[in-house]
């Protein structure tokens, strides 16, 4: 469970990208979309989006040649859509390039009228879940101070990193060392917001 703990970490750090919201009628959106517009080139960009590849890796994972790739990678990388993230080497000492698709998150909306609407809405939804996930560390990082130094009880010396808290089968073990109280305050924030937004929509 401490891995998603991790991921929420990592997704807080970069909650400050900034939203790369397009209107339909934009000369940007034309770009994205011409971009996007065959089959192959998806294909690349979605398999950018499993993980970072050289164009060899992308040519495997797509079945395509090495020239095809860098000829869709570069149409993409003119939108915007992918970037070079790393560079490796090969075995033979020749540089490679890594591609990853751009960090801004893309939408698209329907005109000008909604953009600046969406934007905000895409802005606070972003930043609510990166305050979520500071308060999730903040409750896990709290509960771990509170609870393993408790569990010897008084003077019996340090606890140990694997020690349990509680019973196996009991609440305090279930959210101590089976959950994580930080992934469950993030969880039941997210259950309490989305039943006041269900209310607020009736």
């Amino acid at each position: 469970m401490s891995g998603l703990i991790d991921r929420i970490q990592d997704r807080t750090a970069t909650s400050d990208e900034r939203l790369r919201v397009l209107d339909v009628e934009g000369e940007e959106t034309d770009d994205v979309l011409d971009a996007l517009a065959t089959d192959t080139r998806r294909a690349v960009y979605r398999a950018l989006f499993e993980r970072p590849r050289t164009a060899s890796e992308i040519a495997d994972a797509v079945d395509t040649s090495v020239q095809n790739v860098h000829y869709h990678v570069s149409n993409l990388e003119a939108a915007g859509l992918v970037e070079p993230v790393d560079t490796r080497y090969s075995e033979k000492g020749n540089e490679m390039t890594v591609y990853g698709p751009a960090s801004d998150p893309l939408v698209i909306v329907g005109n000008e009228e909604v953009r600046p609407r969406v934007q905000r809405t895409l802005t606070d939804v972003v930043g609510g879940i990166g305050l979520l996930g500071v308060g999730a560390l903040l409750v896990q990082w709290g509960a771990e101070r509170v609870a393993r130094p408790s569990i010897g009880g008084a003077g019996a010396g340090p606890a140990s990193p694997n020690a349990t808290v509680g019973e196996p089968g009991s609440l305090a073990w279930l959210v101590f060392d089976v959950v994580e109280p930080g992934v469950l305050f993030f969880f039941a924030c997210l259950a309490v917001a989305a039943l006041a937004a269900l209310a607020l929509d009736r």
